[in-house]
C-alpha cells in the first residue's frame, strides 16, 4: 500500500483542524477589536471627520467576520499540508501578518495613533503579500482565500490615510506644542 491516508481521513483531519483554527483566528480578531473599543461606539472615533470612502459602520463587523473565517480556512489548508515544502515558513508568515493585524485596532482605536496605525498597515500590506506568496507555494487554494483579505487591507490602508488627512491633529502622534508664558 502506497497511500498514507485515505481521502476520507485527510478530509476528517482538515475538519478537525478547521474546528480549532477558524474559531481561534476569529476570536483573536474579535478580542482585538473589543478590547480596543473599536468601532462607532468609541467616542474619540465618533468625533473624527469621516472620509467620503468610509462605509456604513455595520460593514466592518460583517466583512471582518467573513475575512477571519477565510483566513482560518486558508491557514487550515496549509497546516494540514503535511510534508509540503515551505509549510513552516508559510505558517510563520501567517503568524506575523496576524500579529500585525491584531495590533492595528489597539493602535488606532485604543492609542489614537493614526499615523502609527498607517505605518503598521503598510507593514501589514507587505506581510499579507508575503503570506499569500508563501501559501501559494504550499496550497494555491489557500492563497486564493487570502485575496479578499488583501483587498480589504489595502482598502483599510487607503481609509487610514484618508482619516489622517481629514484629522491631522487628532492622531496623538505629534507632541503638543509647549508654550510657556512668563509675566514680569
Amino acid at each position: 500500500m502506497t497511500v498514507l491516508a485515505s481521502r476520507g481521513q485527510l478530509r476528517a483531519s482538515f475538519l478537525r483542524w478547521a474546528l480549532v483554527i477558524v474559531p481561534a483566528v476569529s476570536l483573536l480578531g474579535f478580542l482585538s477589536g473589543r478590547l480596543s473599543q473599536s468601532g462607532a461606539g468609541n467616542a474619540w472615533f465618533a468625533a473624527l471627520d469621516k472620509p467620503a470612502l468610509f462605509p456604513p459602520p455595520a460593514t466592518f463587523g460583517i466583512v471582518w467576520t467573513i475575512l477571519y473565517v477565510l483566513m482560518g480556512l486558508a491557514l487550515t489548508m496549509v497546516v494540514t499540508a503535511r510534508g509540503a515544502p515551505g509549510r513552516g515558513a508559510a505558517i510563520a508568515a501567517f503568524a506575523v501578518q496576524l500579529g500585525l493585524n491584531l495590533a492595528w485596532s489597539p493602535l488606532f482605536f485604543g492609542a489614537h495613533r493614526i499615523s502609527a496605525a498607517l505605518y503598521l498597515l503598510l507593514a501589514l500590506d507587505v506581510a499579507v503579500l508575503v503570506t499569500l506568496a508563501a501559501f501559494w507555494r504550499v496550497r494555491r487554494a489557500a492563497a486564493l482565500l487570502l485575496l479578499p483579505y488583501l483587498a480589504w487591507v489595502l482598502f483599510a490602508t487607503l481609509l487610514n490615510w484618508q482619516f489622517l488627512v481629514a484629522n491631522p491633529e487628532a492622531g496623538g502622534d505629534r507632541a503638543p506644542a509647549a508654550t510657556t508664558r512668563f509675566e514680569i
